[in-house]
């Protein structure tokens, strides 16, 4: 995913919508040190998963505790969650590896290489494999669940970013650099169609509306790419915020969400008189640029953290990155 940049201490308070709307409702501090990316919610056993660094912070949601860790995942990404099979999988940026763990313990079972820098990762129920969308390399690690073991590698022609699986065999990618989405067949581990988003540019969070058969593409570009994968058409273009890296659908309320860390709000998407339009933008925080939902209660979880102003540069060269204020990481809980 797309590291988040150019921030500022002007626009760093958390903000609330008006009543009756979607607003801040808690904030759940992690602190630490170091950046985050994905954050992966388990339903059934109500923990959320939340990359952070060179760990993955483990979360009760119902009593907003921190309940465990997962160590030594360098340059985490992302989580994966296979219930039936008690396990959970990590991807490794910087490690080139998924950290196997187990669900109840926590408690490391195996690692396992992948290819060049894994980002987003994806467990299909059906094919009951795990695959990793690799940006450096370009391709994906097809893992077997059960065993740990590699099966395939799928070349997907361009920079993957974050995925989504409709229960039906088949995982949808979106390539950041190519502005497509790729429909990965998961039983035969190869690529079955490629579609462009057409008016997207660098489409980093998708999410999926299994049941109408929608995605939702976050674009670099300021919009919100709907489209449908069994004809391979955009229908909708609404804009959002900038900085845009995560989106989730909610199936019980029939909304789309984007986090935009950028412009530090969030937007919610919905169907209006036939037509996918903004309904809502609500205050979040700046950098809170991923985010996740909980479809028990519809609450909303985005990681975000308070920045410093950028160090000044030297004659002749940009500034540097604004630096995290110590122990500010937290959890920005949004309901309505």
């Amino acid at each position: 995913m797309r590291p988040f940049l150019k921030l500022s201490l002007l626009s760093l308070m958390v903000a609330f919508a008006a009543p009756g709307g979607y607003h801040v409702v808690k904030e759940i501090k992690i602190g630490g040190e170091g950046g985050w990316d994905y954050l992966t919610m388990d339903p059934a056993a109500r923990r959320l998963y939340v990359s952070h660094a060179t760990k993955v912070v483990v979360i009760d949601v119902d009593s907003g505790k921190i309940v465990g860790e997962i160590p030594d995942t360098p340059g985490v990404h992302g989580i994966a969650i296979a219930d039936t099979l008690n396990r959970g999988f990590v991807s490794n940026g910087r490690g080139n590896s998924v950290t196997i763990f187990d669900l109840k313990t926590l408690k490391l079972i195996s690692q396992v290489k992948t290819g060049q820098n894994p980002d987003a990762i994806q467990y299909e129920a059906g094919s009951g494999k795990v695959f990793t969308f690799n940006g450096r390399s370009k391709d994906s690690t097809v893992i077997d669940a059960k065993t740990g073991n590699v099966e395939s590698t799928i070349p997907l022609g361009g920079k993957p970013e974050f995925s989504a699986a409709d229960g039906k065999g088949k995982i949808y990618v979106n390539i950041e650099n190519t502005h497509e989405v790729v429909e990965i067949d998961a039983k035969k581990m190869s690529v079955s169609k490629r579609y462009t988003l057409t008016g997207c540019e660098e489409p980093s969070g998708l999410a999926m509306d299994v049941k109408k058969r929608l995605i939702f593409s976050v674009c670099g570009n300021q919009v919100m790419a709907i489209s449908n994968p069994n004809t391979g058409k955009v229908i909708a273009s609404p804009a959002i915020g900038d900085g845009a890296d995560g989106a989730v659908y909610d199936p019980g309320r029939g909304l789309a969400f984007s986090s935009n860390g950028q412009d530090g709000n969030m937007t919610v998407v919905g169907e209006v008189s036939g037509k996918w339009q903004v309904v809502e933008t609500v205050q979040t925080k700046k950098s809170a640029r991923t985010i996740t939902i909980d479809p028990k209660t519809h609450l909303l979880y985005l990681p975000a953290a308070t920045y410093g102003p950028a160090p000044e540069a030297a004659a002749g060269q940009k500034k540097g990155r604004p630096p995290m204020v110590p122990d500010s990481f937290e959890l920005l809980v949004i309901g309505n």
